[in-house]
């Protein structure tokens, strides 16, 4: 039986590169200020229909319980999020700068980057209005992708601001109720056929020249017309060389409020490697408390196909220090003893849990990767040592056995 469609096992190996991508996020988030937090997969229902309206819920692993409850795994962490900070802001300082690394799970179209869960790097900060806070996000993606090795030439992070656009809409006379299928339409300008965009705004009762001003806008370079967004890049400083004004970058969810943006590879051959945004409104509206908010979201998928993509994932194993040759079973005994002592300072050791001829036990250590291989001999154990052999070089040197833990350590 293989795993449900768009599901994935993870193997030694494949779950190697997900603790590495795990613990990038984690030690650059640190690096930032944030903590983690996390909460339950599953949750009501409602607390995603309220946020996205009663059309997310055929995007949703969704089902009633044995309680008689509506309730859904987690397609995404902000719902949860302002639920927790809701109850329990008044017992942390503003700004609450947390982070998730959440599993969520949706039931989409598979392709190459999307699957049907993933886990993903969730940055928030709640309680600050300022652009310091903006820019401070893009710069933890930045910096994020960067511990990876990746660099400008590799990616390039795409920044608008919605406010500039409902400026600019109202002016061509999309009054405030329609402004969301605007931002629909040009959402999804580079996935779908030009017409088709022009289309969907003529319907908002546009005229053929106001249809061409809105293109027009989204090619829009300059930040002539949002000073938020042109103060936010200062912000960033040298760090602003990694990004790109783009008004075709809306983000889709209606409830984003100010600067948007998403990542991208720089050759364009995948989806967003991340993205996000301010969403000022949504903690009242979700979690009943009135407070300003931003953050995004960085999935594993696409990040692990750009990184294969660009020769950056190093060579992962399981981290086995030594393997333990017992090269005779009259010593097995003392053979234990010493492992156990190795392994409670530290240690990473295996051996044979059964006999075995000494050049399968050879074998072994190498096909588990482990460095150094430690023969206990009864030549060498009548001397008090253990033979100690580099596996990479060949090289072998004795060592005591009251120094074997001391000793290994330089040898390591």
């Amino acid at each position: 039986m293989n795993p449900l469609p768009g599901f994935r096992d993870f193997f030694p190996e494949t779950l190697a590169v997900r603790r590495y991508i795990f613990g990038k996020w984690r030690e650059t988030a640190r690096r930032y200020g944030f903590r983690e937090y996390d909460g339950p997969p599953l949750e009501s229902l409602e607390l995603y229909t309220l946020k996205s309206g009663e059309e997310i819920v055929g995007q949703l692993y969704n089902f009633t319980d044995k309680g008689d409850r509506a309730v859904a795994l987690r397609p995404e962490m902000t719902p949860t999020l302002a639920r927790m900070v809701g109850a329990h802001h008044r017992g942390y300082k503003k700004p609450i700068k947390w982070f998730a690394v959440p599993q969520l799970f949706r039931y989409e179209r598979q392709q190459r980057g999307r699957l049907r869960e993933h886990f993903q790097f969730n940055a928030d900060i709640i309680g600050e209005t300022d652009i310091a806070a903006d820019a401070e996000l893009i710069a933890l993606a930045i910096d994020t992708l960067r511990s990876f090795g990746l660099t400008e030439r590799d990616f390039v992070v795409r920044v608008s601001d919605r406010r500039a656009w409902q400026r600019y809409l109202t002016d061509q006379g999309v009054a405030g109720d329609r402004q969301d299928a605007a931002f629909q339409a040009i959402d999804k300008l580079e996935r779908e056929q030009i017409e088709k965009t022009c289309e969907k705004l003529a319907a908002l009762g546009l005229s053929a020249e106001k249809v061409d001003a809105i293109l027009a806008f989204a090619n829009e370079e300059s930040t002539k017309n949002a000073p938020e967004l042109e103060q936010t890049l200062k912000t960033l400083g040298d760090l602003a060389a990694h990004c790109k004004i783009d008004f075709k970058i809306v983000r889709g969810l209606a409830y984003y409020t100010g600067i948007v943006w998403e990542i991208h590879d720089r050759k364009g051959e995948l989806r967003a490697i991340a993205g996000g945004g301010r969403y000022d409104n949504l903690l009242k509206l979700v979690g009943g408390v009135d407070l300003p908010a931003l953050g995004f979201g960085m999935g594993d998928v696409v990040l692990t196909e750009l990184l294969k993509d660009r020769g950056l994932l190093p060579k992962l194993d399981w981290g086995l220090d030594c393997y333990v040759v017992i090269a005779d079973e009259s010593l097995r005994s003392e053979a234990l003893k010493l492992i156990h002592d190795l392994r409670d300072a530290g240690v990473a050791v295996d051996y044979s849990l059964t006999p075995a001829k000494v050049a399968k036990q050879f074998q072994t250590a190498s096909a588990l990767g482990a460095p150094f291989a430690l023969v206990i001999g009864p030549e060498e154990w009548r001397s008090g040592e253990v033979k100690v052999k580099n596996l990479a070089t060949g090289e072998e040197k004795r060592l005591k056995t009251e120094e074997m833990i001391h000793g290994f350590r330089g040898l390591h």
